[in-house]
C-alpha cells in the first residue's frame, strides 16, 4: 500500500500536535523533511525508539524541534512501518510539516484509513475497529471503560466461540455427505440443541444490553417540564453546577427551550429546560410552549417540576399531561424550603421526590433514581453492546437460531435447520468481518476522523 499521512491531533494549538504515516517506505517518505540530530537516516533509526529531530517545511526550512519514532511492522497500530512526528502543537507547523510530507511522496489518508488497514491486515477485527470511534467520542468514563473493552476484544470474545461452533456443526455434516466413505462419526442433530440454545440465550442477553447502551454512549435525552416559575431552569442550573439560564420572579422569562448536557452519577443527560406550559397572548412564548411539548414526546426521561408552595394549577396538569408523554417520568417537588402544599399521592407517577433546587436538597435521591433507570448494571467491561449495526445482526443472528432451534423441534431434515445456522453465521460475521462486505466496510470507517 501507499504511504498515507495525517495530522493526527485537534486542529488547534496545543503543547502537542502529532504527524503520522503508515505504509512500506514511509521512514523514506518522513526521512525527507526529518532531519536527525545524530546525522543518521531516520528509516535507520532504533525501533520504537524516540529520537531528537528538526522538521523541515516544503522550502527546506527548519520550522520545529521534534521528537520522531519510526516502528517497524507488524508490531504497530497498522501492521505496517508507521512513523510518528512529535511537534509542538502549533496548527500551522503542523499543516507545513504535512505539506512538506505530501511533496515528499505521501498522501492525505483518508477518515479512518488507519484504523481500516488496521482492520486489513489482521491487527484488529471489526468490533475492535468500530469501538474505536466510540472510545475517542467517548463523554463519560463508563463509556470510555466499555470502549476499551471492546478495542481490547471483549465482543470478539463473545462472538467468535458461537461462529466456531456453528461452523463446526455445519462442517461435520458437510463432510459426512460429502464423504460418505470415511469414517466419519455419524451426524446426530439432537446433539447440538444444546450448544444452540446456549447460543441463543447469549445472542438475546448481549441484544438486551443495546439500549442501556445507547444510553452509555450518547446519553439519555432528557425534558424539565412545569408551569412558569415552578423553578424548571433552577432545576438545570443546579444539576449543570452553574448559572446556565437566567432566573427571575417574572414568569415566562424562559422563552425558548435550553439544552444542557449533565452528568447525574454515571448518567449523562442531555437534558432541556423548556417554556413553562401555560395560555399565552404571547406569540414568542406560546412558540416555546409548543416546543416544550414537542421536546417531551421525543424526549426518553421528562422530569416534571411543580412548586410545592402552592397548590396544582390547570397549568400544572397540562404539564404533568405533556411529561406523561415520555417514557421514563419522575415528579418533582420543587422549594421544599418554603413548605408543601403537595403530597407525592397527589402526581401520577410511579417516582415523586422533593427537593430544593434552590440549595440542592432531594437532588441525591434524583441521582440514584436516575441510575437506577438508566444507568449500568455491574461492571462496564465491554460487553455492553452500544453499536446500532452491531445489535441489528445480532438480532438477525438470535432469530436464525431460534430458527434452527424450531425446526429441529418439528422434526426437519438437518439440511433445512442448517439453512438458519449458516444464515446465524453469516450474521455474526457481518459484526466480526468474517463476511462482511466491501461496502460496509467502507461506510463504517467513513465514520472516523481523518488521521485515526
Amino acid at each position: 500500500m501507499d504511504v498515507i499521512a495525517a495530522i493526527a491531533t485537534p486542529a488547534q494549538p496545543g503543547a502537542i500536535g502529532i504527524l503520522r504515516l503508515s505504509g512500506q517506505g514511509c521512514a523514506t517518505v518522513a526521512g525527507r523533511v526529518c532531519r536527525m540530530k545524530n546525522g543518521a537516516p531516520l528509516s535507520e533509526a532504533p525501533n520504537r525508539k524516540v529520537c531528537l529531530a528538526s522538521l523541515l517545511d516544503r522550502q527546506g526550512r527548519i520550522i520545529d524541534e521534534i521528537l520522531a519514532v519510526y516502528s517497524r511492522a507488524p508490531g504497530t497500530y497498522t501492521g505496517e512501518d508507521t512513523v510518528e512526528l512529535h511537534c509542538h502543537g502549533s496548527p500551522a507547523v503542523l499543516a507545513a510539516g504535512l505539506d512538506a510530507l505530501f511533496a515528499a511522496g505521501a498522501r492525505q489518508a483518508g477518515p479512518g484509513e488507519f484504523t481500516k488497514r488496521a482492520f486489513l491486515n489482521g491487527r484488529m477485527d471489526l468490533t475492535q475497529a468500530e469501538a474505536v470511534v466510540d472510545l475517542i467520542d467517548a463523554e463519560s468514563a463508563d463509556a470510555a471503560a466499555n470502549a476499551a473493552g471492546q478495542v481490547g476484544g471483549a465482543l470478539l470474545r463473545k462472538i467468535d466461540p458461537l461462529y466456531d461452533m456453528m461452523m463446526d456443526i455445519c462442517s461435520h455434516f458437510h463432510a459426512v455427505l460429502d464423504y460418505p466413505d470415511e469414517e466419519i462419526p455419524d451426524f446426530r442433530l439432537s446433539a447440538f440443541r444444546e450448544s444452540l440454545q446456549g447460543a441463543s440465550n447469549t445472542l438475546w442477553t448481549l441484544h438486551g444490553s443495546f439500549a442501556r447502551g445507547q444510553f452509555l454512549r450518547r446519553g439519555v435525552k432528557a425534558v424539565i417540564l412545569g408551569r412558569p416559575n415552578a423553578g424548571k431552569s433552577s432545576l438545570l442550573n443546579a444539576l449543570a453546577g452553574y448559572e446556565r439560564v437566567i432566573v427571575t420572579e417574572i414568569p415566562g422569562t424562559t422563552r425558548d427551550t435550553v439544552e444542557e448536557t449533565v452528568r447525574l452519577g454515571c448518567v449523562t443527560l442531555r437534558l432541556m429546560d423548556t417554556a413553562g406550559i401555560r395560555e399565552t397572548e404571547d406569540r414568542i412564548e406560546a412558540m416555546g410552549v409548543a416546543r416544550s411539548i414537542a421536546g417531551a414526546k421525543e424526549a426518553e426521561l421528562s422530569l416534571f417540576v411543580c412548586d410545592g408552595a402552592q397548590p396544582l394549577t390547570q397549568e400544572d396538569q397540562a404539564a404533568i399531561r405533556a411529561a406523561m408523554e415520555a417514557p421514563c417520568a419522575i415528579g418533582l417537588i420543587n422549594k421544599s424550603d418554603l413548605g408543601t402544599t403537595i403530597s407525592p399521592k397527589d402526581l401520577p407517577f410511579d417516582t415523586v421526590l422533593t427537593i430544593c433546587a434552590k440549595d440542592g436538597s432531594g437532588l441525591d435521591a434524583l441521582k440514584t433514581e436516575v441510575e437506577a433507570r438508566f444507568g449500568t448494571e455491574g461492571r462496564v467491561d465491554g460487553s455492553i453492546l452500544t453499536n446500532v449495526r452491531q445489535a441489528a445482526a445480532v438480532e438477525r443472528a438470535a432469530r436464525a437460531v431460534d430458527g434452527a432451534i424450531g425446526s429441529m423441534q418439528a422434526g426437519m431434515t438437518p439440511d433445512a435447520v442448517l439453512l438458519d445456522v449458516e444464515a446465524a453465521m453469516e450474521a455474526l460475521g457481518e459484526i466480526t468481518g468474517r463476511t462482511v462486505r466491501e461496502d460496509i466496510t467502507n461506510r463504517i470507517f467513513e465514520r472516523f476522523c481523518v488521521g485515526k
